[in-house]
């Protein structure tokens, strides 16, 4: 066997290998997406800002937070309600406002 004909071989069979990954994820449901806050928090906005933190499940927000709105809440990095909140934000009384430019 040449080794032209070995590479080739060899490229087939690591292609082969990530393809079967990559069916194997999609086939799991396993999601690549960046999860908001890790496992037994919550995620809590900044008030006047853009900013946001991760709580312990069963603890209050700190100062200067607030939970977000009930169906309003960001799961995932870059989902719908995480690119919502990078324009807007709470006030003192909880309203909905456009956050502050910068």
């Amino acid at each position: 066997m040449r080794t032209s004909e070995r590479v080739q071989g060899r490229v087939r069979v690591v292609w082969g290998l990530a393809l079967a990954g990559a069916a194997a994820v999609l086939l799991s449901g396993c999601s690549l997406k960046e999860a908001s806050c890790g496992g037994g928090e919550y995620p809590v906005l900044a008030v006047g800002s853009t900013g946001s933190a991760c709580v312990p499940n069963g603890e209050e927000p700190p100062e200067g937070y607030a939970r977000y709105p009930e169906g309003k809440v960001p799961e995932y990095v870059g989902d719908k309600w995480d690119t919502y909140w990078s324009t807007h934000t709470l006030d003192e009384k909880g309203n909905i406002v456009e956050a502050p430019a910068g």
